[in-house]
């Protein structure tokens, strides 16, 4: 088997391996079904022992053999460290690129803000800013480097801590009749979709569970499955919205939003992080670009 043939069939292995099937492994290498079944195919004939057993009786899962399991971390590994020697190849070009990925509302309400510091500090680096609410394949997708939500543990990935954040009701200034969190059960509630409905997550419910009024109902209301889009609503007079800190703080800042309970009404939540592949830590772009994300992340409100 020629060389370019050779990866190509242990990238059609690998993908069919962590998607336990070809049509997903298909879609993400844009061939079609077929080709990447005879590339698996092409490489077992050439190794001589068989990659894939079935799950079950007319299941389309494919199921690693040991064999398989056992090589699986080195040939991934070995993945890594090509993408990581293109990556140097490209430190080299006069413009090289950053792919950042992160949630739409965080680049809009917090990452676009700022960005025009960090390309004047870095004019010769090119961003890609790879704006999605799904979760992503770093290796699979080129991902360099990206912000999460979260409790900060991603597996194979690298997290430094970014922010700390508190969520709170905001509303428009012409909001009038709010003087304690339970005047809220006479409001219109505007909930946001976007975030995971799982335990850390905040949410009108856990909101009000810490303020000690879980009597108060928290179904009813506006949903929205946008960040940005909830906290525009908010703007607009529609109702009141869970404001997390790190997304509202200009909003605050320009008078768009205010605190109708002010610190009282401040709840502890999740996180913000800067998370990469681990041997994406020696690319100077990624490095530049976590510490400046850190010190935006640092400057006073």
């Amino acid at each position: 088997m020629k060389t370019p043939a050779y990866l190509n069939a242990l990238k059609a292995f690998e993908a069919s391996a962590r998607h336990q099937g070809f049509s997903a492994a298909a879609e993400e290498l844009s061939v079609t079904p077929a080709a990447v079944g005879q590339l698996v195919r092409s490489l077992e004939a050439w190794l001589g022992v068989p990659l894939f057993v079935r799950a079950s009786s007319g299941s389309a899962r494919l199921v690693p053999t040991e064999a398989a399991r056992r090589a699986l971390p080195d040939i991934r590994e070995g993945f890594d460290r090509l993408s990581l020697g293109v990556a140097r190849l490209k430190e080299a070009t006069p413009n090289p690129a950053l792919t950042v990925t992160l949630s739409p509302a965080f680049a809009a309400k917090w990452l676009l803000p700022r960005i025009e510091r960090f390309q004047a500090r870095h004019p010769g680096t090119d961003l890609l800013l790879d704006t999605n609410t799904r979760p992503v394949d770093f290796l699979a997708e080129h991902i360099d480097v990206g912000v999460r939500y979260g409790g900060g543990q991603w597996p194979g990935l690298v997290a430094v801590k970014l922010m700390d954040e508190q969520v709170f009701p905001v509303c428009a200034p012409a909001l009038k009749g709010l003087r304690r969190p339970s005047d809220l059960a006479l409001c219109t509630l505007i909930h946001d979709l976007s975030l995971p409905a799982r335990s850390g997550f905040p949410s009108w419910r856990s909101w009000f569970d810490g303020m000690s009024l879980g009597a108060l109902p928290t179904t009813r209301g506006l949903r929205i499955n946008n960040s940005a889009a909830v906290l525009q609503a908010a703007i607009d007079g529609l109702g009141v919205a869970l404001g997390r800190s790190v997304m509202v703080r200009d909003d605050l800042a320009a008078g768009r939003l205010v605190r109708p309970f002010g610190d009282k009404g401040s709840v502890p939540a999740l996180a913000y992080y800067v998370v990469h592949r681990p041997e994406a830590e020696a690319m100077p772009q990624v490095a530049a670009f976590r510490d400046w994300l850190r010190e935006e992340a640092a400057r006073p409100e």
